[in-house]
């Protein structure tokens, strides 16, 4: 049986320069979102290392799967007893094919229990608004998972995604009940509303919950938000510092949406490859 409702905490915050310092904020918001009873704790984009302006400093700072600061998230999954969601920079492995390409993967990672259960590498590049993330990140090839988080079905995505309808449709029509966005959504003008109306239209459109966490420092908005499947926000977060926001995610919600607006259902044209 899937649960009736899932505790959710979204945790916005300023990427430091260290990643152990990074490290020690994320075992505070996992600590306080785990004793409000949270499940899931999701992170924004980019965990490792960030400095202000620029964009090269997180994939410069990039580290293996099986490195320290990976090492560190998993630990803190497990100790405070909470899955956690957000993105790293992966080096490539030494010995591979990717090994003679020197950019960067820029990873989702789904940790529950101290385990990886899923990695994404994000497929749609910032390559716009005179920024090029495929100068330094190589972009994934396939499409982002689905997991398992007490019952509920859980999609995910990273920044940029975000403005590709078709990829948050994959997942809704794979079964997702929400979807998790991972981002560094860069300030500017009418950012803030675009990432406001696309993180609500992914919502309203697929009828299931979002949840859009975004780092907050002078170069990103934060504005984090977790919206229902009807497209209202029932928590979100300011354009300035740290913040822990949380909710529980209602399966009565959900199937109300998807009763009074069936749009899953009454599409008229699909793409097979986006089918069960």
């Amino acid at each position: 049986m899937s649960a009736k409702s899932l505790p959710v905490a979204v945790a916005q915050f300023t990427v430091a320069e260290e990643p152990e310092r990074n490290l020690e904020i994320l075992d505070g918001f996992a600590r306080d979102a785990a004793a409000g009873g949270a499940k899931l704790l999701v992170l924004p984009e980019g965990l490792i290392a960030r400095r202000g302006d620029d964009d090269s400093y997180a994939a410069a700072h990039a580290q293996p799967l099986d490195g320290p600061f990976v090492d560190g998230l998993r630990r803190i999954s497990a100790q405070r007893h909470i899955g956690l969601m957000g993105t790293v920079h992966v080096a490539p492995e030494q010995g591979t094919e990717r090994d003679a390409d020197s950019r960067v993967s820029n990873t989702f990672l789904v940790i529950r229990d101290g385990e990886i259960i899923a990695e994404y590498r994000k497929l749609h590049l910032y390559d716009a608004f005179s920024a090029r993330e495929s100068d330094v990140v190589l972009p994934g090839d396939a499409l982002p998972p689905i997991v398992d988080i007490d019952g509920w079905k859980i999609g995910v995505m990273t920044c940029y995604d975000v403005r590709f309808p078709e990829t948050a449709r994959s997942l809704a029509v794979r079964g997702a009940d929400a979807i998790v966005v991972s981002a560094a959504w860069v300030r500017g003008p009418l950012k803030e509303q675009h990432w406001k109306l696309l993180t609500a239209a992914r919502a309203l459109e697929n009828t299931c919950y979002v949840l859009a966490c975004s780092e907050v420092s002078s170069r990103n908005i934060g504005c984090s938000r977790i919206i229902n499947p009807m497209g209202e926000v029932v928590a979100s977060a300011g354009d300035e510092g740290a913040e822990l926001i949380a909710t529980g995610l209602s399966r009565e919600c959900l199937a109300s949406a998807r009763q009074i607006m069936p749009v899953l259902q009454n599409r008229c044209f699909a793409d097979p490859q986006l089918r069960d």
